[in-house]
């Protein structure tokens, strides 16, 4: 009886430790990206979904994420919040348990909308909203979600370091403020005039003008109403042609103001810009290629390699990374599961260290804030579409400069 107890013991000691060892079967995580592929902006979406799908293949092939596979496919929304509706139906109906989209806050709200009441109604089969550019503050304050977070700096952290970093310069007298005509460009608006009245009130707004987006061809008659306001400066978050056709209008009407831009280096604005633009033309952004250690120098050369093109959105990076952690840190790929592991998580990025804030899913991250300049192979190694100009560091600012408080009262699953 012994002899036989010992022998059923010694099986089943056995038999749980082949199942205690047994690792976990690898996935492929597939992330389905939703953004334009056609129309005006098709040529930022093409960028950036580029842009995702070389860092992805950098994580599977140095395992950020372990035996799991990373995986993006686009998803052409062609810029409409209607249509990202549909597209969501399909990549739901596929199976795609992440999305991803930027281009765009009205985009990015109603996709965050229709996650949220899926979510509700669908337990167990929840999605979750990598946004790398969607920067409407709304998102990570009043409509802040579990299933969304956020790895751009918003709206407000942008144009809090910015105005900090122009509130120094003296010369600024006169600001004309020109943006979208949506939640961002109302965004970038407010915080504007409110920032610099905050830093610095002698300084006149003298212009604030909203036009449709993606719709205007012809910006010479916004040029003419900025020269004969007298600004000195122009602040707008325009991207993509919109920034593009602007400053080409600028540069035909001989407009000598300086422009301070959020996305200058989207596809087709540095070509738009070329020579007319050098030292007359900032961005404020979470990384540029000519940073103060050139971090991030091998993405560039590999990009630029593979598909003749410039890398320039390094939330691309914070997110395969930190999604790489999440499911390392899980064990698992399942959305909830991912989504509790990203609070709080520090990861090191393209920009240094980097932190998932649990409170709002803000990512707190520092910026960077450069001048279009000659490229020189020193302090602007880097161009941008062969043009022989680059973004040339002016400041780096901490996370904390440009955090800003939350509004957010977040509902969690459980």
């Amino acid at each position: 009886m012994i002899k036989r107890s010992l022998v059923v013991a010694l099986s089943t000691t056995v038999f749980t430790s082949l199942f205690a060892a047994a690792p976990a079967s690898a996935e492929t995580v597939k992330i389905a990206f939703i953004d334009p592929l056609s129309g005006p902006f098709a040529p930022v979406g093409q960028n950036q979904l580029k842009s995702f799908q070389l860092i992805a293949d950098m994580a599977n092939q140095g395992k950020w994420a372990g035996d799991n596979k990373i995986e993006v496919v686009g998803f052409d929304n062609k810029g409409s919040p209607q249509e990202s509706l549909t597209q969501l139906k399909t990549v739901i109906d596929q199976g795609y348990r992440y999305i991803t989209q930027g281009n765009g806050s009205g985009v990015g709200l109603a996709l965050l909308d229709a996650v949220n009441k899926h979510n509700e109604r669908n337990p167990g089969k929840e999605l979750v909203y990598l946004n790398y550019a969607a920067v409407d503050p709304d998102m990570t304050n009043s409509k802040c979600s579990f299933w969304h977070f956020r790895f751009d700096a918003n709206s407000d952290m942008k144009m809090e370091a910015l105005t900090t970093f122009m509130a120094a310069d003296t010369a600024i007298k006169n600001v004309y403020i020109i943006g979208q005509n949506y939640a961002f460009g109302h965004a970038v608006s407010r915080a504007a005039r409110e920032y610099l009245n905050r830093k610095r009130p002698d300084i006149r707004i003298v212009g604030d003008d909203l036009h449709p987006i993606g719709q205007v061809k012809d910006f010479s008659p916004y040029i003419a109403k900025i020269k004969a306001s007298g600004a000195d400066t122009v602040i707008t978050g325009n991207w993509g042609a919109d920034l593009a056709l602007l400053i080409r209008a600028a540069k035909d009407a001989d407009l000598k103001a300086n422009f301070y831009t959020y996305y200058g280096a989207t596809t087709g604005v540095p070509t738009a810009m070329g020579p007319s633009g050098a030292e007359r033309t900032k961005i404020i952004g979470n990384w540029m290629a000519n940073n103060e250690g050139l971090n991030g120098k091998e993405v560039v050369a590999a990009f630029k390699a593979k598909y003749n093109d410039d890398y320039y959105a390094a939330q691309t990076h914070s997110i395969i990374t930190m999604m790489s952690q999440a499911i390392k840190r899980a064990g698992t790929a399942d959305p909830v599961k991912v989504a509790f592991a990203l609070e709080d998580m520090k990861a090191q990025s393209l920009n240094g260290e980097v932190t998932m804030q649990k409170k709002d899913h803000q990512l707190q991250q520092a910026l960077y804030i450069g001048t279009w300049t000659k490229a020189n192979g020193k302090d602007v190694k880097f161009d941008q579409e062969n043009t022989g100009y680059g973004w040339k560091l002016n400041k780096k600012i901490d996370a904390y400069v440009a955090g800003q408080p939350t509004s957010c009262q977040m509902k969690r699953p459980g």
